[in-house]
């Protein structure tokens, strides 16, 4: 199997095409971060510099086999789009294995790291490092389905939602949910509130890079059936109380950037959001809501589903992929000590260095 080495702006019509076609056979590769338009969005938002966005393209006797985005840079590899990418992979055609280290040695690089590969890619589970699991909402069958599967298995969280949302209306107006907004001011506020929350909890700012913003509004502004942005609202009376920026692939919504006004905290309007999301599903082509990645309560509650993912790394005997293995195995042995949240650190150290690489 050869592997040709690409600017996502350079694939042709036909390799595009296959793309597509190889993401819509498995419903698991369904996520907009694996989709050409990704690749060609980052390229186009980031453009050329230090690091590039290139798609590796594996191929045999004529047929394209496997594509696979990434940022590459003098000596390593990242997720394309990283930290605003929250899974990566290979699309691939079933059956077909790949090569991970030929991937690596055909983009030049040293070292290709991973933070949210989907463990079902062959190529990539044996370099894994850790696991964590992603939580999903299938509807299927219905929000009705769904929300007698939820009553069985004993989480109240949408009968909650009911009596919040009643609460709400009550006190302060009338809950007006909208999809596909295209209000300005509503996406404004959206951004001033996610960095406030960003700030709040001590978190990096990833919204000081000026490409990131430039990705938000261009998801925001997309009008591509397939793959693009969709900004959800729910107002109570004329006042914003929430509002979401999620992505579309072919048949699931992907949860991305999320936020509500705080003096509606106790109403809860960020899931209220969400339970009017997964109703109006309903009359539309998607079926699944994936939160991604994060392990918090109403992702517990609401999911249905988990995707596993992993971190780690893969690479060829080298300085790169030595200081790689050096630090996890300072942070496997940290995590292996009885010591609380100090055991947490180097992890949450690699996370924010591999975030502040990909800011840049």
């Amino acid at each position: 199997m050869q592997i040709d080495v690409l600017r996502p702006q350079d694939l042709s019509a036909e390799r595009v095409a296959r793309w597509g076609e190889l993401q819509a056979a498995d419903i698991e590769l369904d996520t907009p971060f694996l989709a050409p338009g990704w690749a060609r969005l980052i390229e186009r938002i980031q453009g050329e510099g230090a690091r590039n966005v290139r798609v590796a393209v594996a191929h045999q006797d004529g047929r394209d086999m496997a594509f696979m985005p990434v940022r590459v840079g003098s000596f390593t590899a990242m997720p394309a789009g990283a930290p605003m990418c929250d899974y990566q992979g290979v699309v691939a055609e079933a059956g077909v294995a790949v090569d991970a280290r030929a991937m690596v040695a055909a983009l030049g690089v040293h070292r290709l790291d991973f933070s949210h590969m989907l463990e079902s890619q062959p190529a990539f589970k044996r370099f894994a490092r850790g696991r964590f699991v992603s939580h999903v909402i299938d509807v299927e069958g219905g929000y009705e389905a769904y929300e007698a599967e939820r009553r069985a298995a004993g989480t109240s969280v949408l009968k909650d939602c009911d009596k919040k949302r009643r609460k709400a209306e009550r006190e302060v107006g009338p809950a007006v949910f909208q999809a596909f907004s295209r209000s300005t001011a509503d996406f404004d506020k959206l951004l001033e509130w996610k960095r406030a929350q960003l700030k709040a909890t001590g978190q990096t700012d990833i919204f000081e890079t000026g490409w990131t913003r430039d990705l938000m509004a261009e998801m925001f502004a997309s009008r591509d059936p397939d793959f693009g942005g969709v900004m959800f609202t729910l107002h109570f009376g004329d006042r914003l109380a929430a509002a979401h920026l999620h992505l579309r692939g072919r048949r699931t919504i992907h949860g991305w950037i999320i936020a509500h006004d705080p003096e509606f905290e106790r109403y809860s309007p960020g899931l209220l959001l969400f339970q009017s999301i997964l109703r109006w599903m309903d009359d539309t082509p998607y079926s699944r809501l994936d939160l991604g990645p994060g392990d918090y309560r109403f992702k517990r509650d609401l999911a249905n589903h988990g995707q596993w993912v992993t971190h780690g790394f893969v690479g060829a005997p080298s300085p790169a992929t030595l200081t790689r293995a050096v630090a996890y195995g300072v942070r496997r042995m940290a995590e292996a000590l009885p010591l609380g949240q100090i055991s947490e650190l180097p992890g949450k150290a690699m996370r924010r260095m591999d975030q502040w690489r990909g800011l840049r």
